[in-house]
């Protein structure tokens, strides 16, 4: 009897830690999977109002609330569902996937600053545009540091040094 239990447990043993391995290894994947996207990356948010948590799930404290619908925040990490963001201050925290958007959107930053006709200095002035104002971020065609904006009803040129959503030398269309 001491022989059949034996000899069963070197067959089954094995074959349960395996198994066992086997899902742990699963698991292990499941929750390191990401988009594939590239990160850092700029989105903006969905929501009029969205929850900055403390960790990637919903038992984590809610450390700040969002209210502002379209501001641009950078996404540094992923987890599963929930993306690491951090803001134009470098406020970071944990925010749900469908909280966020892939649209473009440009803040702002410093003081009013110039929109332009065509992306050179001496274009004509069409706008200027207060610190804290967010727009949509249409394109920044060439890494010569201009980038195509909109903001209400305007659509021009502003550098990329006077807002907050686009890195220095990317391009896009």
């Amino acid at each position: 009897m001491k022989i059949l239990i034996s000899m069963a447990l070197r067959w089954v043993l094995p074959v349960i830690i395996v198994f066992g391995l086997s899902a742990d290894f699963h698991v292990a994947v499941a929750q390191t999977q990401t988009t594939g996207l590239p990160l850092p990356r700029y989105v903006s948010i969905r929501a009029g109002e969205v929850n900055l948590r403390t960790g990637p799930g919903v038992q984590y404290p809610v450390e700040w609330v969002f209210q502002r619908q379209e501001l641009p925040l950078e996404i540094i990490k992923e987890y599963r569902t929930w993306r690491l963001v951090r803001d134009w201050e470098g406020t970071q925290g944990w925010m749900h996937q469908s909280m966020l958007s892939g649209t473009r959107t440009f803040m702002v930053t410093g003081k009013p600053r110039t929109i332009r006709i065509k992306p050179e200095v001496k274009s004509r002035a069409i706008a200027i545009i207060e610190p804290g104002a967010i727009g949509e971020l249409v394109s920044c065609p060439s890494a010569a540091g201009w980038c195509r904006v909109k903001a209400g009803k305007v659509d021009g040129w502003l550098r990329r040094v006077e807002f907050w959503g686009a890195y220095r030398n990317e391009v896009f269309e």
